[in-house]
């Protein structure tokens, strides 16, 4: 038996053990996960949530491990949602971010947890919002949140953080390529990783002739910054952080900060009640009343859009 009430208490109190195990039951969707949530839910909303992503190979881990540095020395407790690619055959995480992240390893003000993805899409594992609340309710200040790294298509990390962070590295495609993975939209701090590479100032010049073209900007809006950096030898990682807390304080000015957690809320209200609703009807496949709605669509009686109003009625009235 698990006693949920302890586990909130010594998760509060930060010890990581209990952090650990609350988020378990977070991926595992475990029977005692609703009581978890209703018990961690008055020590949230505290944290600011940074989320990184960008193509794989741009430096994300070492630059959300410089990050921690940078956040460490401001006397900030961090926690780091690092989402990896689920294995194929087990189904689990490489880790490879834990790799890269040694030197926090025994730094008590700093939780790292690795994430397998589990095949969900969009570069976040489907249980992330529920860990982030996890990390949230531990007393972390700042949660990092580090994507599997965006494609075309890998751009849910703009709805579960505060600010959204797009890495970029020279050599790594062109200014066509990051409009077609929908990164220039996402992005509220651009970072150009590796900068002591050939070709970072023209990727910075192209970054931000892309970010300029058909721009419908008011005056007060944001205006996503273009920083460089070298993550590996901590250099430009303040400038990261500050152009961070600009965009902090731009956000809760303009009410925009309020407005996103109400956003993050309501998407996952819906992702809940999705899984709820999808439950209720595996549950009623073996059902008298789907199998005759299925062959009535079958026959042609019945449109399909019918059958699936008269089987949300049913669920909502069961």
């Amino acid at each position: 038996m698990i006693d949920v009430a302890t586990l909130v208490e010594q998760a509060r109190e930060g010890r990581p053990r209990a952090v650990a195990r609350l988020i378990t039951l977070v991926e595992n969707a475990a029977p005692q996960l609703r009581e978890a949530m209703a018990a961690l839910a008055p020590y949230t909303g505290r944290a600011y949530t940074v989320g990184l992503t960008g193509s794989p190979g741009v430096g994300k881990s070492t630059s959300t491990s410089a990050l921690v540095s940078a956040y460490r020395r401001l006397g900030k407790r961090v926690g780091v949602l690092a989402v990896d690619p689920s294995s194929p055959f087990s189904g689990g995480a490489l880790l490879g971010d834990r790799v890269r992240m040694q030197d926090h390893a025994t730094d008590p003000e700093v939780f790292i947890r690795s994430m397998a993805t589990r095949g969900h899409l969009g570069g976040l594992s489907w249980a992330a919002p529920q860990a982030l609340r996890v990390l949230d309710a531990a007393g972390c200040e700042v949660i990092l949140v580090e994507t599997v790294g965006v494609g075309q298509s890998e751009v849910e990390i703009a709805g579960q953080a505060d600010t959204a962070v797009v890495l970029l590295a020279p050599g790594m495609g062109d200014g066509i390529q990051a409009a077609k993975a929908g990164i220039l939209e996402i992005g509220d701090v651009f970072v150009v990783n590796k900068a002591d590479r050939d070709g970072a100032d023209a990727t910075a010049r192209e970054l931000n002739h892309m970010l300029g073209l058909g721009e419908a900007r008011e005056a007060g809006d944001w205006r996503p910054p273009i920083v460089k950096t070298v993550a590996a030898r901590g250099e430009g990682v303040d400038e990261v952080v500050e152009a961070l807390e600009k965009h902090r304080a731009w956000l809760e000015e303009h009410g925009e900060l309020a407005a996103r957690r109400r956003r993050r809320a309501a998407a996952e209200i819906e992702a809940i009640a999705l899984v709820e609703l999808r439950s209720r009807i595996g549950d009623l496949r073996g059902d008298r009343h789907l199998a005759a709605l299925a062959d009535r669509v079958a026959e042609g009686a019945l449109d399909p859009y019918r059958a699936a109003d008269e089987l949300v009625a049913g669920l909502t009235e069961s």
